[in-house]
């Protein structure tokens, strides 16, 4: 796949799972089979719902979904730092993916919001 057709956004999104994804794979084992596979699930979801809002021509409740998806990876994040889980350094580069996924997706639902109020 060519990654600079891709929307940046899917982009950092793909990126970040990447990154975060072997981090959760660590856990230990009573933490890898919850809250792990729940912040995976809830990566790939965000993924899926940015790929789809691409292609669709109603994007609106997809991207609502995915910015209700992040916030959840964004408390779920904080939990494993909270855990003693993930250190500093690695808690503060999750954070940091998080709130500049986080700054696009809000920006291409106002994008949407516009567009529906004002329809051409």
């Amino acid at each position: 796949m060519n990654n600079e057709s891709e929307l940046p956004i899917i982009q950092k999104v793909y990126d970040f799972i990447k990154w975060y994804v072997p981090i959760l794979n660590r856990l230990p084992r009573d933490h890898r089979f919850t809250l792990g596979e729940r912040i995976i699930q809830q990566l790939y979801d965000v993924l899926e719902g940015c790929i789809n809002a691409r292609f669709t021509k109603n994007k609106l409740d997809i991207l609502q979904n995915s910015n209700r998806k992040l916030n959840i990876l964004r408390y779920q994040t904080r939990l494993l730092f909270d855990f003693q889980l993930i250190d500093a350094r690695r808690y503060e580069y999750a954070a940091k993916q998080i709130d500049q996924i986080g700054t696009d997706l809000h920006s291409w639902l106002d994008q949407q919001q516009r567009k529906s109020q004002h329809p051409s």
